[in-house]
């Protein structure tokens, strides 16, 4: 009888399931909206925006261009916009409201609703409702708007908690920036001219949406077209770093993607990495194609004097990607997903084109980037599922305080496109990517104070599964803004590891928040507790006063 038990118990040790994967959970509610651009506004709702056209969610008699995603419950509702927010751009300042700026100057036909977005400012103040009851969104184009108009524009939460707004175009062209906005201005207004730059006149003509991230000594590191700088606020100068090698461009319509990679204490030395995007010149575009190859290349340059001496270092993904986008794990992992393996962005404006689409060959599978391992040994598509929906010009991507990504969007189209043989149809299918730590047994921050100052030992309740209890189980707590996805890129998106400890009898978690809001500028952040890679879901916060900008904390 013995012998006959051994291979039965061994057969039941093979059929034992193996633990969860990623997975792409396809939701059943469509966004209503091509959710083109997309910020966490609070721990269960999400903004989306699309360009004001025909999109089937309707609001006041037409076609809605604005939404609330609703986390929790996978749902969406209209939300009223008054301008034009197609193309734009936004972040969330320091008093929690989010701020929209910049848009399109042209209505749609049939669509009498809209009014010019291009010098637009929507404001979105914080919403106590989890479910977005009775929060709009304001605009008074009159007496609040932008000093030039601006369209593709990017902008970023600053260390005073304003906005600062880089760039963009004054009004429609077919492909090139050829008609730019070589300026920098603020909100709340600092000055009532903008501030030139050379940087983006030396830049042109691809440098919309330039990636630009606010560094820990509050300067603002830029990349556009192939060059990069480090610009001063507070002295209104610019040092030029080298460009990104191989003549790899990486701003629209070349677009690459770019992120600030973890900061870490005790000395939060900046890094970032830049990825995807063309090694073609920019010459008339009459002459690119759709099937013109993206490149694989990943580049990363470390922000203090030694790294800026040493320069740019090369990697490469799996794939060429135009179109990626750049996200933070609570872990510190970058997720490298969307986008395509050639052409462009924008659309119709190149030879072959796909329909509309610029681009073409999706990249459906995702990889995860580990800034710590060796070089050509950080990116990985292991275990990585397909997404199964092209994800092309027009999506977004974020980070969601459940620790998961919410994918939404698609549309190289100039409207509404769906159909039999439409190989790029306008998207409206929303997928959640949700890491393995979503299928077991989590950490659990049980409560946090609602403000947390900067400089200070914060002690909140835990709660630690049996399985994360070892000895010398990895502890990470960082602290998030998950940034506005609009173009290939997450502005103002940051992950601040903050020095922490869990108690002996593992019930309470101890952290030391940020030093100042030049490392994290005031304002909402997510605190995540991760254990051995298993991330809890995140608290949010206010960090710093609350106070409206600029305020120096």
């Amino acid at each position: 009888m013995k012998l006959s038990v051994l291979p039965l118990f061994l057969s039941f040790v093979a059929a034992a399931p193996s633990a969860p994967g990623w997975r792409f959970n396809l939701k059943e509610e469509s966004s209503g909206i091509v959710a083109l651009e997309a910020i966490v506004v609070s721990p269960t709702l999400v903004v989306f925006f699309d360009r004001a056209s025909d999109d089937p969610l309707q609001i006041n008699g037409h076609s809605a261009w604005g939404a609330l995603w609703n986390l929790e419950t996978s749902t969406v509702k209209a939300l009223d916009v008054f301008s034009n927010s197609f193309c734009g751009s936004g972040a969330l300042i320091s008093n929690g409201s989010m701020v929209s700026v910049g848009g399109e100057p042209k209505g749609f036909p049939g669509n009498p609703a809209i009014h010019p977005g291009n010098q637009a400012i929507r404001i979105f103040e914080p919403c106590a409702s989890p479910t977005g009851d009775g929060c709009t969104l304001f605009e008074d184009p009159d007496n609040l708007h932008l000093l030039v108009k601006r369209w593709y524009p990017s902008s970023i939460r600053i260390f005073d908690g304003s906005l600062m707004i880089i760039g963009g175009i004054h009004e429609s062209t077919p492909f090139y920036n050829t008609d730019p906005a070589l300026s920098f201005e603020f909100f709340p207004r600092k000055e009532d001219t903008p501030r030139p730059s050379e940087f983006l006149n030396r830049s042109l003509p691809a440098n919309l949406f330039p990636r630009a991230f606010a560094l820990p000594d509050g300067k603002v590191f830029m990349v556009a077209n192939n060059q990069s700088i480090i610009y001063d606020i507070e002295a209104n100068t610019e040092r030029i770093l080298p460009d990104i090698p191989n003549n790899v461009r990486v701003t629209n319509p070349m677009d690459g993607s770019a992120i600030l990679l973890p900061l870490s204490p005790p000395d939060f030395i900046p890094e970032v990495l830049v990825c995807g995007g063309t090694q073609t010149d920019t010459i008339d575009p009459s002459v690119l194609s759709s099937q013109t190859p993206a490149t694989t290349q990943c580049s990363r340059i470390r922000l203090d004097e030694e790294g800026i001496a040493r320069g740019w270092e090369v990697e490469h993904m799996l794939e060429p990607r135009m179109m990626p986008e750049l996200v933070h794990l609570p872990n510190g992992q970058v997720l490298i997903t969307n986008g395509g393996r050639s052409g462009f962005a924008a659309i119709s404006s190149v030879q072959d084109p796909i329909g509309h689409s610029n681009a073409d060959h999706p990249v459906l599978v995702p990889s995860l980037y580990t800034p710590e391992a060796p070089l050509g040994r950080r990116i990985s598509n292991a275990g990585m599922p397909s997404s199964g929906i092209a994800r092309m010009y027009h999506s977004s991507v974020t980070l969601t305080p459940q620790g998961n990504f919410l994918i939404a969007g698609s549309n190289p189209n100039n409207q509404t496109t769906l159909g039999e043989g439409i190989v790029f149809p306008s998207e409206f299918r929303v997928q959640t990517l949700d890491p393995p730590f979503m299928f077991a047994e989590r950490p659990r921050i049980l409560s946090a104070p609602k403000k947390v100052a900067f400089g200070r030992k914060v002690t909140v309740p835990i709660s630690l599964p049996l399985a994360l209890t070892r000895p010398g189980a990895k502890v990470q707590v960082s602290l998030a803004d998950f940034g506005f996805s609009s173009h290939a890129f997450h502005s103002s998106a940051r992950l601040v590891f903050m020095e922490a400890k869990i108690s002996p009898d593992r019930k309470s978690l101890t952290f030391t928040t940020p030093p100042s809001g030049r490392v994290f500028p005031p304002g909402p952040g997510t605190i995540f507790l991760t254990v051995d890679d298993v991330s809890s879901e995140g608290a949010w916060v206010m960090v710093g006063s609350g106070n409206s900008p600029p305020t120096l904390e």
